[in-house]
């Protein structure tokens, strides 16, 4: 059975971003040992991407030559409109992610289906109901305030640890399936 997951990086405080987009707080932390192997190892069971119109816009700001799912169908969840970089397989959508969640799942084929950043995004699954996982790396910086890791209006019920590791010795990675997560049909 396909998954959604959300595959992220956070700081201690529960931030992916700071409150300008900037991720040089995360990127000081490519070389860790670990971290490119646990981004492969991931990488190897996504068959499609979903991310919201925000992320898209970062990638296309910062990577403008460099699309970084060419091989990978990715559906961008956004109200504006976006061109798609030459080569890649990009589906531009507006609306409930209920609506589109078939479609993930089957583009996916027999692989995952990995919400990219951008939490506001993930949180609409989440409140769905269709958010099977979550995979956050916790990297040791504070940042105060930025995008916050799983912006939810309310609490959810506990979430079952399936795993951790500690990648370099400097960030631990933390992978949680949901209680209650619903398939998509």
């Amino acid at each position: 059975m396909s998954l959604f997951q959300y595959y992220v990086a956070s700081t201690i405080d529960g931030f992916i971003a700071s409150p300008d987009d900037d991720l040089a707080w995360l990127l000081q932390f490519d070389q860790v040992d670990g971290v490119n192997e646990s981004i492969g190892s991931f990488m190897a069971g996504v068959g499609c991407v979903a991310m919201g119109g925000d992320t898209y816009r970062w990638l296309i700001e910062h990577e403008p030559d460099n699309w970084p799912y060419p091989e990978t169908p990715c559906w961008v969840f956004t109200h504006h409109e976006y061109r798609a970089p030459a080569g890649s397989d990009i589906t531009f959508v507006r609306g409930d992610v209920r609506e589109f969640a078939p479609d993930l799942l089957k583009a996916a084929g027999e692989k995952n289906v990995w919400l990219v950043g951008g939490g506001d995004l993930v949180a609409q699954f989440a409140d769905a109901g269709l958010l099977h996982e979550i995979i956050v790396t916790i990297i040791p910086v504070v940042l105060g305030a930025g995008k916050r890791l799983l912006p939810l209006k309310g609490p959810t019920a506990p979430l079952e640890l399936v795993s951790s590791r500690i990648l370099g010795g400097a960030a631990a990675e933390l992978h949680y399936r949901m209680p209650q997560a619903v398939t998509a049909s």
